[in-house]
């Protein structure tokens, strides 16, 4: 399938389906400020600065888009008519305080305010988390995204496992293998959906570390040879479209020391119990609990040092959250992460990554590195 950026037909849908969400929280508008909630109603991607940008959305009718004066020939490449300006930032009247008077509304819905902000606005202003709530069920052509943007990532990993040893036999480092890795990816993704995608946020980005920096969940590449015997992590991260998926992997330089492939086969059935407890129906703490107790079961509790997985969308990190406290109940269209982490500090660390689809049946799994390569498949021969 050859994907196209989301059209106009699209949009108009999704603003219809918020102007049907006011009635429930008696709107008469709502202003979007937030940049991943003013591209998930209307597709326009911009680089966002100090200046405040608007998507107002009345009741009913036709959108209005406030924009900074510098950006007025970007907002009126869009597919909306109503443009509406202001000089620059912070000006004798803030932007935002100007973009609620031109919404002129007795009820005002607003995605995110600062405090000071707030404080300017007079009464019948209402900060909601609906539009985020929104974005948490993903419609087919944003899936679609979804789907693509998870086999670059896979690609990437792909890479890793073929051209990392030689690398390593040369002398690299984690940064020679992740600017190898990071660049033949780039280059696929330009040459295959480049150009159309050239203003949609396409990407692809990541991390490749490795011995005890491993036992880092946050680890950063540095200039330091893998060693043979050791785990590698790499997670990688691309988005299509603006929307995003994840891989990762961790790989083993040379032969296997001590219980290395253990904790794989940990980590790998910590993966697919995730993947199990992703239905309708189950909450997402629920998730949470269902993968991390595998790792319990093989002795490792005291090696988790984070949740199991996030939502993912137009933001990498988005709710709702695989993690405790999180109740959210999992409905169909969800997109979430799924990441068994064991870290022993000084010692090692091992990751995996899958992105996974909440489905009316079983969860989808459009990251398929983890799937077709085993633990004993990830060795990097040196």
């Amino acid at each position: 399938m050859t994907l196209q950026l989301l059209s106009e037909a699209f949009y108009r849908r999704k603003i219809g389906q918020i102007q049907a969400r006011m009635d429930e929280q008696q709107l008469d508008g709502m202003l979007l400020l937030d940049v991943p909630n003013v591209i998930y109603a209307c597709g326009f991607f911009h680089t966002p600065s100090e200046r405040p940008l608007g998507l107002y959305i009345p009741k009913s009718g036709e959108v209005a888009l406030f924009v900074p004066m510098l950006e007025l020939e970007n907002a009126g490449a869009t597919w909306i008519k109503d443009i509406r300006t202001y000089f620059e930032y912070p000006g004798e009247v803030h932007p935002v305080e100007w973009m609620v008077k031109e919404a002129g509304v007795k009820h005002l819905g607003i995605d995110t305010l600062t405090v000071d902000v707030y404080q300017k606005l007079g009464e019948g202003v209402i900060v909601t988390p609906m539009i985020q709530q929104m974005r948490w069920i993903k419609e087919p052509e944003e899936i679609a995204f979804v789907e693509k943007a998870a086999t670059y990532a896979d690609y990437c990993l792909e890479y890793i496992l073929e051209h990392a040893g030689a690398i390593i036999r040369d002398g690299g480092t984690e940064l020679d293998i992740l600017k190898a890795c990071i660049g033949a990816t780039s280059a696929k993704m330009k040459a295959e959906v480049g150009e159309i995608f050239k203003l949609g946020g396409s990407s692809v980005v990541g991390t490749v570390h490795s011995g005890p920096r491993a036992a880092l969940p946050h680890g950063s590449p540095i200039e330091r040879k893998p060693q043979i015997g050791e785990p590698m992590i790499a997670g990688i991260g691309a988005s299509v479209g603006g929307y995003h998926a994840e891989s990762g992997a961790t790989f083993i330089i040379g032969e296997p020391k001590g219980d290395v492939m253990r904790c794989l086969e940990a980590a790998m059935e910590c993966d697919l119990a995730g993947i199990k407890a992703l239905r309708v129906g189950n909450s997402c703490t629920q998730v949470n609990d269902a993968a991390l107790n595998v790792l319990r079961d093989y002795g490792l509790g005291d090696a988790i040092r984070h949740r199991i997985g996030h939502g993912m969308g137009l933001q990498g990190h988005e709710g709702p959250w695989l993690a405790p406290g999180d109740h959210t109940p999992l409905v169909a269209g969800m997109v979430f992460s799924n990441e068994p982490g064991i870290y022993r500090p000084g010692i090692d660390g091992y990751r995996l990554i899958d992105s996974m689809i909440v489905t009316e049946g079983a969860a989808k799994v459009p990251s398929r590195f983890l799937a077709t390569h085993p633990p004993e498949k990830r060795i990097i021969a040196i």
